[in-house]
């Protein structure tokens, strides 16, 4: 699903939400079984049945392969994968809950819908069987941090997505081949002219070391020069690198879509605090965040790119047409890329890396969204589900990359073993993850936007100050108002 589904994901829910608070706590037509009668001995063969919802039909083979597993390895409960397409999933859910006898006992969401989830009764407190090492001590921070609402762990992360530097590897292997010759000929020159001036010319001097093999690891040990750290060193990359006849741009994402963006602001923005539910936790407006946002939008003068006619799809498909060396991408493309691979149609080596930093003074950090599943608060067989939730996301993750393309948190197998997938790990160890609360949910949409406006000259600080002050007000209840900060528009050297 791509972040502007996703969005509007978000607001749907963000307007129900109300509905699924009022409608969990007060009940609606049909009440759920009681667990006595539910959760019955297990007898001449009879299975208890749990139901799993999800809304990404990428993942159903894998599901019913999942499911079909662990009936094999608890046969007294059989798992049926449900898919539920739609915007307004949670309220699906939720009817489902109240409504009808087949109750989702367990579902896959976003980390961002997680406190709606809970509010109305859908989210359930997880609980670790006996014997499970707790998140903490197996998963990354940042995924205990995205299930975390209000000290309590309301889900279990599963698969993650955040945007990394990809590069075509091709392209700059051979620039560093091209530059390592270069060099060789010119230390050449110098001592021919150094022996020239001595008048002690020899003949081997017109043996050229430069007609030389370049060895694998002195390629590689120059390639590091041309992954850069920092946007300034991909614009530097620009001006001396000579670039092959189909190459259209260095660098090109997708300027539109704020998940692509956010990393330019990501390390100065504090919306909800570090598990994303502290509505005490808002700082938008702020120094850091002018300069960074003043740096994205210079780069409308290097890399022209219209906001109205750049898509995601259009820039991964140019990159795979090796019209581009640089983009910011997201996990979805490594197994695109592989796939064009298969096919025949990317004949290019390629690489992943962190995100670079938008100078040497101001650091970058991705967004993440982190795919949970989650034990349904109305559900009798919580045990059971918690159970298979476990067995899901921590016992049956090693082909989950190889047969979906979604990276799993927990790193079972060999997975990150390949070292474009472990530089996306990398990134999301380090990522700022999605919000819960519900009263910011519009703030990815209204970001999006003043992004969009600072990339056609609208004054960045003028737009960030405009944003704190609704989204405050939202959160308050009442106007807002930011003090103005003063901050020049030159900036050091540094910087």
């Amino acid at each position: 699903m791509t972040l502007k589904k996703r969005l509007i994901m978000i607001l749907v829910t963000a307007i129900t939400v109300g509905g699924l608070y009022a409608a969990g706590r007060f009940g609606m037509a049909v009440s759920p079984k009681e667990p006595e009668e539910a959760q019955e001995e297990s007898f001449l063969g009879h299975r208890e049945t749990l139901y799993l919802w999800y809304a990404d039909e990428t993942l159903t083979d894998y599901l019913n392969s999942a499911a079909v597993s662990y009936g094999e390895y608890q046969d007294a409960v059989r798992v049926v994968p449900v898919y539920t397409p739609g915007l307004e999933y949670l309220e699906t859910i939720n009817q489902a809950s109240l409504q009808t006898e087949e109750i989702p006992d367990l579902y896959i969401v976003s980390n961002d819908s997680l406190e709606k989830a809970y509010l109305a009764g859908l989210a359930s407190e997880v609980k670790l069987p006996e014997g499970v090492p707790s998140m903490e001590e197996q998963l990354p921070g940042m995924a205990v941090r995205a299930v975390t609402y209000h000290d309590k762990q309301i889900g279990y992360p599963y698969y993650f997505e955040t945007s990394c530097l990809l590069y075509n590897k091709t392209y700059l292997e051979d620039w560093a081949r091209t530059q390592i010759v270069a060099k060789r000929d010119e230390d050449l020159a110098k001592e021919a002219q150094e022996q020239a001036d001595s008048g002690n010319v020899e003949e081997e001097i017109q043996e050229s070391h430069a007609e030389e093999e370049v060895s694998e690891e002195e390629i590689a040990a120059k390639l590091e020069e041309a992954v850069p750290e920092t946007i300034d060193e991909i614009l530097s990359f620009a001006d001396v690198y000579d670039a092959p006849e189909q190459v259209e741009a260095v660098f090109k994402w997708d300027v539109s879509d704020i998940f692509y963006n956010y990393f330019i602001v990501g390390n100065y923005i504090d919306v909800g605090g570090e598990d994303g539910d502290n509505a005490d936790s808002i700082h938008i407006y702020n120094e850091n965040a002018i300069k960074a946002l003043r740096v994205y939008q210079n780069l409308n003068q290097f890399f022209s790119i219209d906001t109205k006619e750049i898509s995601y799809d259009g820039v991964l498909q140019d990159f795979l047409d090796g019209k581009i060396v640089y983009t910011v991408a997201t996990t979805d493309a490594l197994s695109k890329l592989e796939k064009a691979r298969e096919d025949g149609i990317f004949s290019y080596d390629y690489g992943v890396s962190r995100v670079p930093d938008v100078s040497g003074g101001l650091e970058s950090a991705s967004l993440s969204v982190t795919q949970c599943v989650v034990v349904n608060g109305y559900s009798v067989k919580k045990d059971m589900a918690n159970d298979f939730a476990v067995y899901l996301t921590q016992n049956n993750t090693g082909d989950l990359y190889a047969r979906t393309g979604k990276l799993p948190v927990h790193c079972e197998g060999d997975t990150f073993e390949d070292t474009n997938a472990a530089a996306f790990l990398e990134e999301y160890e380090r990522s700022v993850p999605m919000p819960k609360m519900i009263e910011t949910s519009n703030f990815w949409v209204e970001l999006e936007i003043a992004f969009a406006r600072i990339w056609d000259g609208a004054d960045a600080n003028d737009e960030l100050r405009a944003l704190s002050e609704q989204i405050m007000g939202q959160v308050m209840g009442t106007e807002y108002t930011e003090e103005y900060l003063d901050v020049p528009e030159t900036v050091t050297e540094e910087e």
